[in-house]
């Protein structure tokens, strides 16, 4: 045995064993159920700009574009949002039988099994188009895509269930659904209460081995109309029918909705969002045991398929709905900013207005971003455990705050719900993206960084396994390999961090232009994080597990450098277009302040003060990191002020709206506003009214008449919707009739 072993890492080794946290069962099949990509890179302090820079850009197939201008489009003209969120509470039967024919919930099923073969990519833009014109429709359609039976079974069912199940789901003769939330566990899967126990039961006239199942669940959408529920449940064998394990654990299984004992039909209202949704409940009912998904086998395994499959929806249907509302929130305040009006300017004009118009603009350039990265990269076949969780938070975080910020400019005209009000349908089901797959308080403080940092970790996962190892020699053996090698990359780190903290000097390709300064101080920022995470893992061990606080700074900085990569790299994609650069600096300006101050908030909170003493002078984490300077918002904002071909980039990919909705409107009277500029610019140069101007001769009547059509138009946009009491009658049968005053006083 060498004197390094003998002498330096057995100590350590000893005193590691008590100190770095160990793996249950669970966390070890949650970490394992996913890969790597890019977040290991950032982990590692010295990101390879390389393998960011060589992923292909995403793209549609000739046969994915035609279904969304074709299909897709065609759906969404079947819709009427405001009816079916005020008047009949669900989608028309028509639209459900387009769905039906047309494929809608086969895009994920593979072509042999009578799917459409769509890639993740294509399934993420479908999700954002129909987005932007009916969220509930959206959700219809996500769900048999994403986290479900659909995608259990690709991934872990029998030759026989994918040859039984898959062609009845991709036609639409079976709807599914997916039943994981238990009544008292809410985000805690392991926590659920809902049971099957092996035994022997009737199947089809024969005595069979199966499960007999009891279940009370909440929050399952598409429950109330599904035929098949794919069901997350733990398993027990009291009787030892399987074999020696009476608890077996969380197991997934179909059941049809036909079975006796089975309870669906009941809805739930998600904040007034009218897409199915609904509690389910099961008592005594009996399945084969060859109705588990991927069969007898896979009993028990249920937390890793479930992890797997979550990536579907975390990764491509919350983020492609985040994406079209916060692009919708960058068009429609741009355009409200343009046309309307106070103390005689555009209110797009003024410094308090381009403020949060900027936000909003830089949150849907890095949103989609992230989106385009991570698409791109589940297409190359990764299971993004660790990103899929970074883009499920942040996401939905930015879709609420750009949201809100669209309320706040909006003002009045958003407040007033209706069918000329465009915000409100997607302002209420905010909360529903911030809760569903994973609530994000438990995504942001439990999962990014709690699994990124033992997932990506260039070392960490190793060490921990080699002290797992019961073999005492053989875990020695490993554990002394794996530290020294950690050891080599934070002295590498600490000198690489130090040196682009005070030099600015951090790596970037040499041939990325006016973006270059960005590249360098992402990976300063990079070290920086690397630096600090191992800091927290040498002076917390297994205590960082319980110092979520901690934990969540560390995922907003990991998860702020993807969004920063994934922005510098749609850029690339893009064609590198000069017009786009304030976007770019305002996203990647807005995340290293977040960084930066993460970093800062974690320092001064880690409970040994000479970590703070150490890491302040040495990374600067509250150096370079103030956020966007002003002409940058002013430029940001003025790019979705005015029609150019940026902001057609940014907000492209919307369904064209009818011409008397409320988006109608606004598309048209914005179009007018910037049609007029000529003549309204020369009406301010002259102080003159419009009908001081035409008796003037400074103005035309065709000019006249075009302003006037402007100010009509616009003032349609303005307006908001107001009822009689015959009109809110029938809204709500039960209203009581409005009381005068005199009746009042009476």
């Amino acid at each position: 045995m060498s004197f390094r072993k003998t002498y330096l890492t057995r100590p350590i080794f000893k005193w590691a064993k008590g100190a770095l946290p160990s793996l249950s069962e669970t966390e070890a099949e949650a970490i394992n159920s996913g890969d790597v990509h890019f977040e290991a890179e950032l982990f590692s302090g010295k990101p390879d700009w390389a393998m960011l820079r060589s992923m292909k850009a995403p793209a549609l197939s000739e046969e994915e574009r035609a279904f969304i201008d074709g299909p897709c489009r065609e759906f969404c003209e079947m819709i009427d949002p405001w009816e079916i969120d005020h008047q009949t509470g669900d989608l028309p039967p028509e639209a459900w039988r387009f769905m039906r024919d047309k494929g809608f919930f086969g895009m994920i099923i593979p072509k042999e099994h009578g799917g459409m073969g769509f890639s993740a990519y294509a399934h993420s833009e479908v999700v954002r188009y129909i987005a932007s014109h009916s969220v509930v429709a959206a959700v219809t359609v996500m769900v048999p895509n994403s986290l479900g039976p659909g995608e259990l079974i690709l991934q872990f069912g029998t030759d026989e269930q994918k040859k039984h199940w898959l062609p009845r789901l991709a036609v639409g003769d079976e709807l599914p659904a997916f039943g994981l939330t238990s009544e008292d566990a809410g985000s805690d899967a392991s926590a659920m209460t809902d049971d099957g126990v092996v035994c022997k039961g009737m199947w089809n006239g024969e005595e069979v081995l199966g499960i007999r199942l009891n279940w009370a669940k909440r929050y399952i959408t598409l429950a109330p109309v599904c035929t098949v529920l794919g069901l997350a449940f733990k398993l027990r064998d009291p009787d030892g029918l399987l074999g020696d394990t009476q608890d077996i654990g969380i197991t997934c299984a179909l059941v049809p909705t036909d079975l006796p004992g089975v309870e669906t039909g009941r809805r739930h209202l998600p904040s007034g969002t009218m897409f199915m949704n609904g509690p389910t409940t099961g008592k005594d009912v009996f399945i084969p045991l060859d109705h588990i998904i991927g069969g007898p086998d896979y009993a028990g395994r249920g937390w890793m398929m479930l992890m797997s499959a979550l990536a579907a929806g975390r990764g491509i249907s919350l983020p492609s709905l985040s994406a079209a509302a916060t692009a919708m929130a960058a068009h429609t305040t741009g355009a409200y900013s343009r046309i309307r009006k106070q103390f005689n300017l555009p209110i797009g004009l003024f410094g308090g207005v381009q403020e949060p118009m900027a936000r909003i603009a830089s949150s849907a350039y890095a949103i989609d971003a992230g989106r385009r990265l991570t698409t791109a990269a589940l297409d190359d076949g990764h299971k993004l455990a660790v990103i899929s969780a970074i883009m499920k938070y942040h996401a939905t975080d930015r879709m609420r705050d750009a949201i809100n910020d669209a309320m706040d400019v909006h003002s009045g005209k958003a407040v007033i719900d209706g069918p000329l009000n465009y915000l409100q349908p997607i302002y209420r089901t905010i909360p529903i993206g911030i809760t569903v797959e994973g609530a994000n308080i438990v995504t942001r403080n439990l999962i990014i960084f709690g699994q990124g940092a033992i997932r990506a970790h260039p070392h960490l996962l190793d060490e921990m396994q080699a002290l797992q190892e019961p073999d005492e020699q053989k875990s020695l053996d490993a554990f002394d390999r794996h530290f020294w090698a950690h050891v080599n990359h934070s002295v590498r780190t600490v000198f690489r961090a130090g040196w682009s903290a005070w030099t600015g000097r951090g790596d970037a390709p040499s041939d990325v232009g006016k973006v270059a300064p960005i590249y360098r101080r992402l990976s300063r920022w990079s070290a920086a994080f690397a630096l600090t995470a191992d800091m927290a893992f040498l002076t917390l061990g297994g205590a960082l597990k319980r110092k979520e606080m901690i934990s969540a700074r560390l995922g907003d900085a990991l998860s702020e450098m993807y969004l920063i990569a994934a922005v510098l790299k749609r850029w690339e994609d893009d064609g590198r277009h000069e017009a786009d650069l304030p976007l770019v600096h305002h996203a990647a300006e807005t995340g290293f302040a977040r960084i930066g101050r993460a970093l800062d908030e974690t320092i001064a909170n880690m409970p040994a003060k000479w970590v703070g003493w150490l890491l302040r002078p040495l990374i600067r984490p509250g150096s370079q990191s103030r956020g966007p300077e002003d002409r940058t918002t002013e430029a940001v904002a003025k790019l979705i002020y005015e029609p150019n071909e940026t902001r057609h980039r940014l907000v492209d990919g919307y369904h064209p709206p009818a011409p008397d909705s409320g988006l109608g409107l606004l598309d048209h009277a914005f179009k007018l506003v910037i049609e007029a500029e000529p003549i309204t610019k020369r009406l301010r140069d002259a102080r003159k009214t419009p009908a001081e101007a035409l008796k003037a001769g400074l103005l035309s009547d065709a000019e006249h008449a075009q302003l006037k059509r402007m100010e009509e138009a616009v003032q349609k946009v303005v307006a908001v919707d107001d009822y009689s009491p015959q009109e809110l009658a029938t809204l709500f049968p039960d209203m009581r009739r409005p009381t005068t005053w005199p009746e009042a006083a009476e």
